[in-house]
Order: structure tokens, then C-alpha cells, then sequence
């Protein structure tokens, strides 16, 4: 029934080193062979594994593995696979053909007639296969459930249905040709995962699932000039039963964790102003009653409850949390032509965000709400959030009668050019509503403890962890830098650096927290002194909380670890027992480690580990890492090609400054031959020696292990910044750097060397060009060449204005534009273009939501206007990095021939030799040579 796919000798370690007679160059024309895995899941049990195996573009495939038997299964086609809560089956998506779907595409027939994807379910023990056509979308039973609730698209037509075996078929239904006002529905089925009997519902609108118990809500619209909504439930295997039935639409349909409660939105209003009110029922209750709405004297004047926040139980039952919002105007009817009306922005001097961030956020602006809570027992309605405090951080597993609230607004105005974003933090009581102010614009991290005592937070004044009651608001400092570097040393932006992060909470409300390289066990009460839990060792070893269980809100008696060593570069996994404080390490190996997953119901896991030359594929291991297993190959093609190797590098910088790098060697490296090279940067990359890089379409940079496969050493050097200088820390640390390698490795061919960066790395670029001429080539991808323009420019993606970049963040000026102007004009490669003599290529999109094309368009045209060899690319609608796979082929493609024909002495390509017109747009793409 199911293809069976044995790995074999696939399961051996790829040979990367081939001979160089025999190997294959990477180019752009080979991408489509490289393979991705994603979507790795295991079963509760641990007895079955699954991972999507996709290419880059054509018909990908879902591989299933049987830990206990060693056996592989393969389900083409198949995505969005999720495991039976028992874990004896699967179920999985079918997506359509790409050749098929590509030739509706083609053929212009509509996205909602093209075809759909199918549903499958796998029994394991029966092998069979169950298989439903046309599904938009399906919810499995969490714990102790065995429902499984598939909706089929508005397409679906029963008798199409021949997927379903016979003896389960429905009876076919003659389907009515809905009215134009009756809201969009679709064929429910209900599978029941024991005994596969599948029962179906027709025209339905919503439907909801609980966690346990196996307890259904299906709501039904039907109507002629107006609909009506029939609410069904099916509660824990009894027969289903019809509990609400009114005009209008019923929509998101919630149950508490054990299925003993039951709530939905109704609104009865058929115009565009819609008011919702809340239905609920207990599971005593034979129908459902309105316990809220519009007209209820516990909601605020002129309020209503908000359709755009989801009614949501908290685990225990007793609170029913739910959103409020102003009832909305009734709109005016239309008296003017469009001649007549007028479409006008007014921005404010005191405005808190700009116009452009408010039309921005218009929609998250409109459907805004403030989280209250509703308890079911005393039918009473308590508001959490308002105007002054806007922000509920709401906890639904610990019920604490206490939240945390924050408002922001006060400070909006200040974030425009404040890297750090402000907020005062409120004691919430969830029962009475009562807020208590605990911090003043503060701007770090904070948290309350479970047991609501205490809140934990970091303060940047001197970089020390603090608690404060929740009770008296007294203050306990928790931490000094004499402890440890609690403090982002490696901060070098003007603002305030931050720390290094928080982990958790133990079930004992003690906080758990990071330094520099450790993991730190705080009491929040100050009765015991600030313990480290990792152990000193003679290597340089950050240690990280791996999170495991996602249902358990604290940290266990078990603590994985992700343990990377600075000097190494390795990320491995270590154990820490909370209870005995012992330390042991998982893995010990010179690679990456990545993707920690265990098993909720065994000691088993699966990760992902990856070399530079070999791919993250996926291992599956037991008895605590001692018995390990390769699971996955995902691409054993790469044999066939040169790939090349990398090595750690440091020197010191022109300021002194001990520095790291990354040089990447060519395939097939020879000492008696030379190589030109390409210098990318951003900041850092170091960190990265045992990354793997695909071969794959470019978004905006060289693909590393293309270029090294052509013939390349690509170097990638590690820039640390000082206030006010961007441009010379980058000079300093990037031209130290080429020439530390230049003298150490002979082969590098120092008159045949490129630049390449995008976006800051962009800026970079264009910065190094106008103060050497040492590279023969430089490609900037979206540069800002302007910081006196890019100061006052908006980030279009976000409606932001751009100046806390420069004065607090990334940019590094670390002073307003008329506070120090001279800097804003010395770090802007715009005022000295007259010394470029590198022919450079520019990409800046004419939608990057980042920085503004128009920096890109003044850099062109000053080379222009110099008449200095420059080219721009513009991908139309393209964002700051390219998403559509067709743009990063042809950008591929075009900084392979740029590159090559300046470093390799190649042929120049029609674009970069005589352009391309206008009028042959889309006709002619200039990639051939005369």
C-alpha cells in the first residue's frame, strides 16, 4: 500500500572529497537537485518519526520511519503530517502535482477552481488508508481524544467523494445553490480514529475540537435572505445534540481543557455592524444561553465584545477569557462622488507613531481588544484591560489570581528615535481588576513569578537582575557583575545593552537566567545568594536552556542544555540535574547540533547535527545519546559535485583588536595553483564554521558553497563596531583582514578579489569602495549610501521613521543629525563617490520595506552622473530580501556572470554590456554574450 523506501547505503556519511577530474562545478542550473527537511516530528511514544523531504521546486514527499523495526515508508506528495494522539496512526495533506497545478496556472483558470489538496489517515496496525478529497483544513483530538474533524473546501461535492471506502461512503445529498447572502460553508466529516466510522455535516461554517474527552462543536449556517446558525455538540461519546439555534452567524466555538464547558460568539445583525455577544454552557446544560452582550450592564458604555479575539477557558475551568472593544460607528450613508471626497493623511509633530506606522497597524488598530474575563460560577464579568492599560500578559496554565499589565503609549513618541522600547508594568488582579503600579518606564525584560510574589526584572542601569514584591514593592537585588557578566559584552550599538536572557521559572518560583556563558538559579525573596548551576571548565563553553516539554510552563529536574564553545564553534548537548546539581555531556563531537526534540511518553529523541560539508540531516537516538542512529539523506547527489572546506582564521585588526574569521577554501584546493576571492560580510560569522550552506537561489548574497565550488575562496570576517565610526570599523576589520589573508595563503590571487554584502552588509560595501581600490568587483545589496536622507526615511514594511537606527541601534552614529552632522556626511559613501574606482553592482527593490530604494537610486546615479561603471537591478514588487524563487534565480545567475567576468576575465554579459531597454522588458534578459 505505502511505497517502502530503504535507505541502504544512503544511510552511510556522504563522500565529500572527490576526485577533481570527475566532480561537477554548483551553478544556478543545479539548484533544483538540492533537497530541504522540514516539519520533523515524533510520536508521543517514540515509535515513529516523520519529515517532509521537499526540493527547492517540484513534487516533494513525507518520509515515515519505524524506530522499533528500522523500517522506512515513503507517501509522495504528502505535508502537514500529525501523529494520533496514541500514536498508532498518522495523518497527512496530498498536495496536488506541481506539473498539474503549474498547468492550470498557466491555462489562467482561478486559484479557488484550481485543484486541491486531499486528506489521508494512517492506521498503523490495520495498514490501511483512509483518504478524503478537497480538505482546507483538520484538527486532531489532543490527549485522550480520538476524533479527528477534517472541513472540505467550498468546492467539495459529495458525490465526487470516491476517495472513501465503500462500506464508509456517506449517502449522497442533493446540495442546494446557496443564496448570496448565505455565509460561505463547507462539508464537515468526524472521523472517530478507534473504529474509523466517519459521521458528516453539511454546511458548515465553524467547527471545534477540545483537548480531552472527545467533545465536538459543529456550527451550521442555513438560510435563504438570511441566515440561521445551528450550534451541535457532541460531548463526550453521547449522541450529538442541538443545544442553540438562532438567526444570524455563530462563530469560534471554545471548550474548557476537560470538555465540562462550552462558549461561542453570536451576532444576529445582518448589516456590516456587527455586535457579538457570548454564549455559553456548562455540560449539564441542554441548550446554551447568552450570558454577555451588548445590552448586559456589566460591560462598560458603549462597549461590546470583540469577534477578533477567540473566547478562551483557562486550564482549570474557572475563568472564561474574552475581549471588549467600542462598539463601532454606524457608517454614514455615501452622499459624494468620488470627485467630491477627499483623501488626506494629517500627520502631528506630537502624533506618537507616525501616519505611516498607523496605516500600517491599521488593521491590528481595528481589531484591537481588551481582554477581560467572564467566571461562569458567579456569572459576573471582570475587566482587565483599559485604556491606561491597554497590554494583559494573561498565564492560563498557573491560575494565579494576579497578571501582568504594561502600557506603552506614553513612550510612543520616544521609540522613533529610542533603540529601547519603554512601558510601565502593573500588578493585575484578575479577580477584582485592581492594578498596582510595580515599574516606571521601564525597558527590559520582566516577569512574574507563579507564585505571583514576586516580579523578576532586569535593570540596565547596572546591568543586574532585581526583584520586586508584588505585595509591599519592596526591592532585592539579585545579581552584581561581580558574579559573573550578566551584560551583552559583545553589545557595540550606542544603546543600552541588554542581557543575556531569561530561561524560566522553576514549579519553587526561583528564576532561572544567563550570563555570558552560564546558567544561574535566582531566589526572588534575596533569602538565598545567586547560584550558578553549569560548571567551569578550561573552554569557553555558552550554555543554553533547551525547552523540551511545551506543555509543562516550568523548567523540570532535568535541564538539556545546548552547550556551544566560542573557541570551537561547536554546539553540542549537556544535562543538568536540578536535584542532584550533576552536569554530563550528551555530545561530544566538532559540528553543529540543532532541533532537540524528545518524545513526550519516552526517553528517546531526534536532532539535527551538520558539518560545513555535509547537510543537517536527521538522528534519532536512546539510553541518554549513548545509542545513536543517522535517520536521513537528504542529499546524496552531493558526491557528485566539488564542494569546498573552511577553516577558523584571526589576526589583528589596524586598531589592535584581536579579530575571527571564516575562510572558506575552493574545491579541489592546490597549492601550486591561484584563486580570486569575494569578501562577504555582515557582523559576525565566525560562529558559523560548521553551518552546512545549500546550493540554492540567491535572496540577496553569494551562496558560499557555490562559489567555493567554482574555483572561489570566499572570506567572511567578524566586524566589531565603535560609536560614531561604522564605516572605518568595517574598513578596519574587513581590509586587516584581506590582507592577513593575502600574506598567510599565497594562493589567493590578490589582483582577482570581489566585495559582497546586502543590507548593512550592503552599506558596508559601498562605504569600502570609496576608501580602497583593492577589489576589481563589489555588489551592494540594498545599501544606504545617504545617512543624512536615510536618517528622516521610513521603513516602508513597518511605517517606522529610521532614526533610532542611527542614534541607538545598528547604524552606530549614536547622536541625533544636527547633534554631530559631521558624522552622519563622513560615514555616507554618497559624498565620496568621486573615489570609487570598483565597478559595482547594486540591487534595490522597488518594494524593500527596510531601507528605502531611493538610497540605492542616489548611489547610481552619483556613479552615473561621475561616469563610473554601475549597474542597478530592480526587482519590481520584490522586498528587501527576494521571496519569489524566479528573482533569486535571475539574481544568481547575474552575480555569477558579474563575479566571473571581473574576477575570471569571462565574457560580459549583454546587461552588464549594453543594458536592457524598456520595451524588451520581460522579452530580453541580456544573459548572453557576444
Amino acid at each position: 500500500m505505502l511505497r517502502t523506501y530503504i535507505l541502504g547505503i544512503a544511510l552511510l556519511f556522504i563522500g565529500i572529497v572527490t576526485n577533481a577530474q570527475n566532480c561537477k562545478q554548483l551553478n544556478y542550473s543545479y539548484y533544483d537537485q538540492w533537497n530541504e527537511l522540514s516539519s520533523v516530528t515524533i510520536s508521543k511514544d517514540g515509535a515513529y518519526v516523520s519529515w517532509e523531504w521537499n526540493p527547492q521546486s517540484g513534487d516533494g514527499k513525507l518520509i515515515v520511519y519505524n524506530t522499533k523495526n528500522q523500517h522506512y515508508d515513503t507517501i509522495q506528495r504528502a505535508s502537514s503530517a500529525a501523529f494520533f494522539p496514541d500514536g498508532q496512526g498518522l495523518v497527512y495533506k496530498i498536495k496536488p502535482p506541481f506539473d498539474s497545478l503549474r498547468k492550470q496556472q498557466l491555462a489562467g483558470i482561478s486559484k479557488e477552481k484550481q485543484l486541491k489538496d486531499s486528506l489521508a489517515v494512517w492506521f498503523f496496525q490495520r495498514d490501511t488508508v483512509l483518504r478524503f478529497p478537497k480538505v482546507k483544513a483538520f484538527t486532531l483530538a489532543g490527549e485522550e481524544g480520538h476524533f479527528l474533524a477534517l472541513l472540505h473546501d467550498e468546492s467539495y461535492k459529495i458525490e465526487a467523494d470516491t476517495a472513501v471506502a465503500d462500506s464508509l461512503k456517506p449517502k449522497k445529498e442533493t446540495k442546494k445553490k446557496p443564496s448570496k447572502k448565505e455565509t460561505k460553508t463547507s462539508t464537515l466529516k468526524v472521523v472517530n480514529l478507534l473504529n474509523s466510522n466517519i459521521t458528516q455535516w453539511e454546511k458548515v461554517s465553524a467547527y471545534g475540537l477540545s483537548e480531552k474527552n472527545n467533545a465536538l462543536a459543529i456550527m451550521q449556517q442555513k438560510g435563504d435572505s438570511i441566515d440561521s446558525t445551528y450550534v451541535w455538540r457532541y460531548q463526550k461519546g453521547e449522541a450529538a445534540s442541538m443545544i442553540f439555534s438562532e438567526k444570524g452567524q455563530a462563530s469560534q466555538p471554545a471548550f474548557d481543557l476537560e470538555a465540562r464547558q462550552f462558549a461561542f460568539l453570536h451576532t444576529s445583525d445582518t448589516g456590516s455592524r456587527k455586535l457579538y455577544q457570548l454564549v455559553y454552557a456548562h455540560e449539564k446544560d441542554k441548550l446554551a444561553k447568552v450570558v454577555l452582550d451588548s445590552l448586559s450592564t456589566q460591560l462598560p458604555n458603549n462597549f461590546t465584545i470583540s469577534e477578533h479575539r477567540n473566547p478562551t477557558f483557562s486550564e482549570d475551568g474557572t475563568a472564561l477569557y474574552l475581549g471588549l472593544k467600542e462598539k463601532p460607528a454606524i457608517a454614514p450613508k455615501d452622499s459624494l462622488t468620488a470627485d467630491e471626497k477627499v483623501s488626506l493623511d494629517i500627520w502631528h509633530w506630537q502624533d506618537g507613531r507616525l501616519q505611516t506606522q498607523q496605516q500600517k497597524e491599521l488593521d491590528k488598530d481595528k481589531k484591537s481588544s481588551y481582554l477581560s474575563v467572564y467566571y461562569p460560577d458567579k456569572q459576573k464579568l471582570i475587566r482587565l484591560a483599559d485604556e491606561t492599560t491597554p497590554e494583559i500578559t494573561a498565564d492560563l496554565k498557573l491560575h494565579s489570581n494576579y497578571f501582568l499589565g504594561a502600557d506603552d503609549k506614553p513612550y510612543e513618541l520616544l521609540s522613533s528615535w529610542h533603540q529601547q522600547r519603554y512601558r510601565d508594568i502593573y500588578l493585575v488582579n484578575r479577580i477584582t481588576g485592581e492594578k498596582k503600579l510595580l515599574l516606571k518606564k521601564h525597558a527590559s525584560f520582566y516577569s512574574l513569578s507563579p507564585d505571583a510574589a514576586f516580579l523578576l526584572f532586569y535593570n540596565t542601569a547596572d546591568s543586574s537582575w532585581n526583584a520586586i514584591s508584588t505585595k509591599h514593592l519592596e526591592k532585592n537585588q539579585l545579581t552584581t557583575n561581580r558574579d559573573d557578566y550578566f551584560y551583552d559584552l559583545e553589545n557595540d550599538v550606542p544603546g543600552v545593552a541588554g542581557p543575556y536572557g531569561f530561561a524560566g521559572w522553576t514549579s519553587a518560583s526561583s528564576a532561572v537566567v544567563y550570563s555570558r556563558n552560564h546558567v544561574w538559579l535566582l531566589d526572588p525573596a534575596g533569602k538565598k545568594p545567586a547560584y550558578k548551576l553549569t560548571k567551569e571548565t578550561e573552554k569557553d563553553i555558552r550554555y543554553r536552556y533547551v525547552k523540551l516539554d511545551q506543555k509543562n510552563p516550568f523548567i523540570g529536574e532535568q535541564m538539556y542544555l545546548a552547550a556551544f564553545d566560542r573557541e570551537a564553534k561547536t554546539n553540542n548537548y549537556s544535562l543538568f540535574n536540578l536535584k542532584t546539581n550533576e552536569q554530563k555531556p550528551l555530545t561530544n563531537e566538532d559540528n553543529w547540533h540543532s532541533s532537540l526534540i524528545k518524545a513526550e511518553k519516552a526517553d528517546v529523541f531526534i536532532y539535527r547535527k551538520e558539518t560545513f560539508q555535509s547537510f543537517p540531516d536527521i538522528y534519532f537516538t536512546s539510553n541518554n545519546f549513548s545509542l545513536t542512529e543517522r535517520l536521513s539523506d537528504a542529499n546524496p547527489q552531493q558526491k557528485d559535485f566539488c564542494f569546498g572546506h573552511v577553516e577558523l582564521v584571526n589576526w589583528n585588526t589596524f586598531t589592535g583588536e584581536k579579530t575571527e574569521g571564516l575562510l572558506y577554501y575552493p574545491a579541489n584546493f592546490s597549492a601550486d595553483s591561484s584563486y580570486p576571492m569575494i569578501v562577504y560580510f555582515y557582523e559576525t560569522h565566525s560562529e558559523n564554521l560548521h553551518r552546512h550552506i545549500v546550493p540554492r537561489p540567491s535572496r540577496s548574497t553569494i551562496n558560499i558553497s557555490e562559489y567555493t565550488s567554482r574555483g572561489y575562496f570566499v572570506f567572511t570576517p567578524d566586524i566589531r563596531y565603535r560609536t560614531g565610526f561604522p564605516g572605518q570599523s568595517a574598513y578596519d576589520a574587513i581590509m586587516s583582514g584581506t590582507q592577513s589573508m593575502i600574506e598567510r595563503v599565497p594562493q589567493i590571487d590578490k589582483n582577482r578579489m570581489g566585495l559582497q554584502g546586502q543590507s548593512w552588509g550592503g552599506y558596508q560595501t559601498a562605504w569600502l569602495i570609496t576608501q580602497t581600490k583593492l577589489f576589481k568587483a563589489a555588489m551592494a545589496g540594498a545599501p544606504v549610501s545617504n545617512m543624512t536622507s536615510a536618517y528622516g526615511g521610513i521603513r516602508w514594511e513597518s511605517g517606522v521613521v529610521r532614526a533610532f537606527q542611527y542614534e541607538e541601534g545598528q547604524s552606530r552614529i549614536g547622536a541625533n543629525l544636527w547633534e554631530n552632522l559631521p558624522a552622519y556626511i563622513e560615514n555616507s559613501p554618497l559624498f565620496y563617490a568621486d573615489r570609487i574606482e570598483t565597478p559595482l553592482l547594486i540591487m534595490s527593490n522597488d518594494a524593500d520595506g527596510a531601507v528605502p530604494w531611493y538610497q540605492g537610486i542616489e548611489l547610481f546615479n552619483a556613479m552615473r552622473r561621475l561616469q563610473k561603471p554601475a549597474w542597478m537591478l530592480v526587482y519590481n514588487n520584490a522586498p528587501h530580501n527576494l521571496s519569489r524563487r524566479a528573482d533569486a534565480m535571475d539574481l544568481s545567475r547575474r552575480l555569477q556572470q558579474f563575479f566571473d567576468h571581473y574576477l575570471k576575465g569571462t565574457q560580459m554579459p549583454e546587461w552588464m554590456a549594453k543594458g536592457v531597454p524598456a520595451t524588451k522588458k520581460g522579452v530580453e534578459f541580456g544573459f548572453e554574450t557576444e
